[in-house]
C-alpha cells in the first residue's frame, strides 16, 4: 500500500500495524572537489538524516532502524558523514541501529549519500488523509536550499522537535515535510490525500514553488478552531504562515 506523491511507503504488516519506509538522497553537497555546494560532511549527514526521519515521524510512526549508503571512501568522507548522521539522531533524541555501506573500490570526486529510515505505527494512528473540510493549511518554517543553508540548527528552519510538538497538539491533522517540489505541491498533496480541494490565500507572501531543500519547512492542516498564535506559542517562534484552507 503506497502513497503516490508522498516520500514514504506504507505496508500493512498485520491487521493493526503499518511498516513505514522513507528515504532521501543527497549529491554534490560536501567537501569533494566537484561538489557544487561546499559544506562540511557533518552538515550533509545531519540534514539528509533529518529529511528521512521527518517523513517517518510526520505520518505518526516511530523510527526503528535505518540504512546509510555512502558513495564515498570510508575515511575521511564516510567517517564525517556518519558523525553528522549520529549527531542528528542525538539531536532528535533517538538511538537507532543502522546498516552502513561505503565505497571501497573506486575513487570519487563528488559526495553521495542515501538515508533510509524504517518505522512502525498503529493502524489507527496513521497520519495520512486525516484532514477535514474547513481545516486551515499552514506552512511552518522557511524554504531554503543549497548555499542558503549551512547551519542544521538555523532558527528559521524546522527541526524534529517541531514535528513532535505538532503531533502532540490536539486539532493538528496531516503533516507533510516540504522538499524540492515546493510548498504548493505538498499542500495540494495534503488536500488530495484527504479528498478535499485546496483554496490558496493569494496574500500568503511565500514563494510556493521554491524548493525547501532538506525539508527546511513543512505544511500541515489544523482545525479552524485552533488559533495561529496558539500554535506558534509552542514552536520556538518559527515563521508560521496560513497558506489556505480545505474545502469540499
Amino acid at each position: 500500500m503506497g502513497y503516490q506523491g508522498r516520500d514514504i511507503e506504507a505496508v500493512l504488516i498485520n491487521p493493526e500495524q503499518y511498516l513505514i519506509v522513507s528515504c532521501d538522497s543527497c549529491g554534490a553537497i560536501g567537501q569533494k572537489d566537484f561538489d557544487v555546494v561546499k559544506v562540511s560532511w557533518r552538515v550533509t549527514g545531519r540534514m539528509t538524516t533529518r529529511v528521512a526521519l521527518s517523513e517517518v515521524l510526520a505520518v505518526g510512526a516511530e523510527p526503528q532502524i535505518m540504512t546509510v549508503a555512502i558513495s564515498n571512501e570510508p575515511d575521511p568522507a564516510g567517517d564525517e558523514l556518519l558523525k553528522g548522521v549520529k549527531e542528528e539522531l542525538a539531536f532528535a533524541g533517538l538511538s537507532l541501529s543502522m546498516a552502513v555501506s561505503t565505497e571501497k573500490n573506486m575513487p570519487t570526486q563528488q559526495t553521495g549519500l542515501g538515508i533510509s529510515v524504517i518505522g512502525t505505527v498503529a493502524k489507527d494512528r496513521l497520519r495520512i488523509g486525516t484532514s477535514q473540510a474547513g481545516d486551515q493549511v499552514y506552512c511552518l518554517g522557511l524554504p531554503k536550499v543549497g548555499s542558503e543553508l549551512s547551519d542544521p540548527e538555523d532558527p528559521e528552519i524546522v527541526q524534529i522537535m517541531e514535528i513532535r510538538k505538532l503531533l502532540a497538539t490536539p486539532g493538528i491533522h496531516d503533516i507533510i515535510p516540504v522538499g524540492s517540489k515546493g510548498i504548493l505541491t505538498e499542500a495540494q498533496q495534503l488536500a488530495s490525500n484527504a479528498k478535499r480541494q485546496l483554496f490558496i490565500h493569494q496574500s500568503c507572501g511565500l514563494d510556493l514553488s521554491k524548493s525547501a531543500g532538506p525539508s527546511t519547512c513543512l505544511v500541515f492542516s489544523a482545525s479552524s478552531a485552533i488559533r495561529g498564535d496558539f500554535i506558534t506559542s509552542n514552536l520556538n517562534q518559527l515563521m508560521l504562515v496560513k497558506i489556505g484552507e480545505l474545502i469540499y
